[in-house]
């Protein structure tokens, strides 16, 4: 028995990371599984009738051991990974597939769980109890428990395949962006570049020991590149070497993974009788249908189209027009490499605005209190650091998150900077979660990561306003999970519907525009000043810069999401990139780059969990413009609004339908004008 199969003997029951070795893994879920195992059988065998308290309510408290390992484990393999820990994830992946299969595939226990299903209209349930029965009951109904044997066999197979296919998934890119590196030796190669981003390239340089300036493809090195080095063939160097990732021919190609990961979850789903994969996933959420989900972007892009087509027009006259040596040539054309650094350009001509001027007013740690700020104000929380709690890195920042009354709300964790270990990108996520159970409220432990700009010699960790966004959309997700005040463990904090999930993340974004909200934190780091309210003007202003580009870009993921899983034979298709190409081509505004494949490193349909679901950010984008719009006519830190939406949306979970509790918020369903308002479309 492990450190991990023991009660954890720290502070609030945190993860004891500096105790754990890698090796401790393997022999931890082992264990965990037996004893989850051994809890199942407990539920199947026991000779009472079968009731919601010990067949229903009895599965949703098991395998918490199992749960917390999990949830430990697969955050490292994210964070804070390496070849040990890869090679446990690709071992561990199938047995815990298989595990969750030998649960949904029980017929004993199935017969059990249908029995309290079928008297339900006798039994007096909460909503909450009703909700977790009908999604426990469907749990197996969705996975196979009514399948002849041989089709539950065939289903095992695929699920175990799936999870070991999409940990190669990601696995290859992350090998891939470690794998590349630009080495700028020529200092006139770095012209146009910021002096912070030119240092950070240095010491970048400087930490591997070779001489000259470093360029990666992590976003904090690869975004500022593209925005601003004035060298056009090597910003097309590295845009194509970020998007060919698993486009390559060699041992880190997804193209077979992305079409073997499509076509079996077209067979899983048509064994279970759906048309398609979208079919099977959309079921449980708000959209309900590929149908409903084609209109949606459908109706989006007709409204955003032409906007994007004129924004195009505009950008490439503006590129050819320039007086510098940069300006394209009346010939040529605009390219994938050149939309970021143009459009920087064509925005601080429009708004004489950039993000270098905005960088000083938005030091890393004020952008931290601000986000808390802004919780103390709506939620009446309190974030203090404490130092006491085990962190798996350094660079990790942890607190204790308080009510009004002082009453222990969370335990938060915060991890900002990239690293070797580490994907790209930014999420949120939960080291443990909240529910009640023999009268005792057991509170979250939820976590962020980011990517952003390290400390240099000289400067603080200065954050873009897109960056700033980003924070707070994560910070946005993880209230979500710390103002979870559910009974049920799988019913929790982020536990919803997955279109309604980016709600309360989308919505905190909100704030960051507001002149009452930047007032409390954006303050330069060297003189302290606020942000002059010109500054404030201009980033409102730039708001809607480019936003039917922007539109356009959200709308053609979606599509080829929905293009691959609404598929009703993906074995026909044979050319990733042919099949790519086609999704977009409503969409497209720049000139194909033949080297570049999207899917073949869009981790979040093919390694993550948002297949048949990228539609959800646009989604959630008219329901957090919507519920805004409340905001603003009340307030934006209204208090009565903000216990609402705590109330309604950020407490429950996924406890009932979430077009109840949104009504319940908003007194009425949203509507898409808000958004469409917002975005500059229609006035």
């Amino acid at each position: 028995m492990t450190i991990l199969n023991k009660p954890f003997n720290t502070p609030y029951n945190t993860a004891p990371f500096s105790s754990i070795k890698t090796e401790d893994f393997m022999p931890a879920f082992t264990t965990a599984i037996e004893k989850a195992r051994a809890e199942i059988d407990a539920v199947v065998n026991n000779s009472e009738a079968p009731s919601f308290e010990n067949t229903i309510e009895a599965l949703d408290y098991s395998g918490e051991e199992l749960d917390r390992i999990s949830s430990i484990f697969f955050n490292l393999n994210s964070a804070e990974t390496n070849d040990e820990i890869q090679k446990i994830a690709q071992e561990v992946s199938p047995l815990l597939s298989e595990f969750s299969n030998d649960i949904t595939l029980n017929e004993d226990l199935f017969k059990r769980v249908k029995a309290v299903y079928d008297s339900k209209s006798d039994l007096k349930l909460t909503t909450e109890q009703s909700t977790l029965l009908d999604k426990k009951y469907k749990s197996f109904s969705r996975n196979g428990a009514n399948l002849s044997e041989d089709k539950k066999g065939r289903l095992r197979e695929i699920d175990k395949q799936l999870s070991q296919l999409k940990l190669k998934f990601g696995e290859n890119i992350l090998a891939e962006t470690n794998k590349f590196e630009l080495l700028i030796t020529d200092e006139s190669d770095l012209s146009g570049l910021p002096d912070g981003a030119k240092e950070a390239a240095k010491q970048l340089a400087e930490s591997k020991d070779k001489d000259g300036w470093l360029i990666t493809l992590d976003y904090p090195s690869y975004i500022p590149f593209m925005t601003y080095a004035d060298n056009r063939e090597l910003r097309e160097k590295l845009s194509k070497a970020f998007g060919s990732k698993g486009f390559k021919g060699d041992e880190l190609d997804n193209q077979n993974n992305v079409l073997e990961i499509a076509k079996l979850r077209n067979e899983r789903a048509q064994l279970l009788g759906y048309k398609t994969h979208a079919h099977f996933v959309l079921e449980e959420r708000m959209a309900e249908s590929p149908n409903k989900v084609q209109k949606f972007l459908n109706e989006l892009l007709e409204k955003a189209k032409p906007a994007a087509e004129e924004e195009f027009k505009i950008l490439e006259n503006f590129a050819k027009e320039l007086d510098t040596s940069t300006a394209l040539s009346a010939s040529d054309q605009l390219q994938k490499w050149d939309s970021a650094y143009y459009s920087e350009k064509l925005k601080q001509k429009l708004f004489s605005l950039d993000d270098e001027q905005l960088k000083p007013y938005f030091k890393l740690e004020n952008v931290i209190d601000g986000a808390f700020t802004v919780a103390e104000k709506l939620f009446g929380l309190r974030f203090e650091e404490i130092n006491t709690i085990d962190k798996y890195h350094e660079d990790v920042l942890t607190y204790t998150v308080v009510d009004s009354d002082g009453e222990l709300v969370s335990i938060f964790y915060a991890d900002f900077f990239p690293r070797a270990g580490k994907r790209n990108g930014a999420w949120m996520t939960s080291f443990k979660p909240q529910y009640i159970k023999d009268g005792q409220n057991h509170r979250p432990h939820v976590s962020i990561v980011c990517n952003f700009t390290k400390p240099t010699n000289s400067k603080p960790s200065l954050l873009t306003f897109n960056e700033v966004t980003t924070l707070f959309h994560e910070f946005g997700h993880a209230l979500h999970g710390m103002l979870a005040n559910t009974t049920y463990p799988s019913l929790s904090g982020t536990s919803v519907h997955w279109d309604f999930v980016e709600l309360p993340s989308q919505i905190l974004e909100n704030w960051c525009y507001e002149e009452e909200t930047l007032k409390l934190f954006a303050t330069h780091y060297e003189t302290g000043e606020v942000i002059p309210m010109e500054l404030i003007e201009k980033i409102k202003a730039s708001a809607t810069f480019q936003e039917g580009m922007q539109t356009l870009r959200q709308l053609s993921f979606g599509l080829l999401d929905m293009a691959w899983h609404s598929h009703e034979n993906p074995s026909e298709i044979t050319s990733v990139k042919d099949f790519e190409e086609k999704a977009f081509g409503d969409t497209n505004l720049y000139p194909d780059v033949k080297e570049n494949c999207m899917s073949t490193a869009f981790a979040h349909i093919f390694q993550g969990g948002y297949s048949s679901g990228y539609y959800s950010y646009k989604w959630a984008e008219v329901l957090d413009a919507d519920a805004f719009e409340y905001f603003k006519e009340e307030g934006i830190f209204n208090k009565t609004v903000a216990q609402k939406f705590q109330a309604y949306v950020l407490s429950q979970g996924g406890t009932e339908n979430p077009m109840t509790l949104y009504k319940k918020f908003r007194g009425q369903e949203p509507k898409p004008e808000a958004l469409l308002r917002r975005a500059g479309l229609i006035k």
